[in-house]
């Protein structure tokens, strides 16, 4: 079945799932800045609005819309920065 996740007091919220390709996540972000961990490869879509990602080993933030997507390799921490509401999907590899 579905597993509800919630984070940063109710401004991030997830419905995790499993897909053809995998485990994923469908979810909203409110506006603000967070840090996230990793446990597996990590491949976000942006499905609508925009965010600005500070990946690892990398010196300035980029800016991904809706349709976008952009990998997260496992075990490190990137930044998500949103000046609004954003929804994604996240599958783990």
């Amino acid at each position: 079945m579905f597993k509800t996740n919630e984070y940063f007091d109710g401004k991030v919220k997830s419905i995790a799932f499993t897909t053809e390709e995998g485990p994923a996540t469908v979810g909203v972000m409110a506006a603000g800045e967070y840090e996230f961990g990793t446990a597996s490869i990590e491949i976000m879509t942006v499905v609508s609005g925009s965010m600005d990602i500070f990946l690892p080993n990398s010196d300035t933030w980029q800016t991904f819309q809706a349709g976008q997507s952009f990998e997260v390799a496992k075990g490190v921490k990137f930044g998500v920065r949103t000046g609004g509401d954003v929804s994604y999907l996240c599958l783990y590899k």
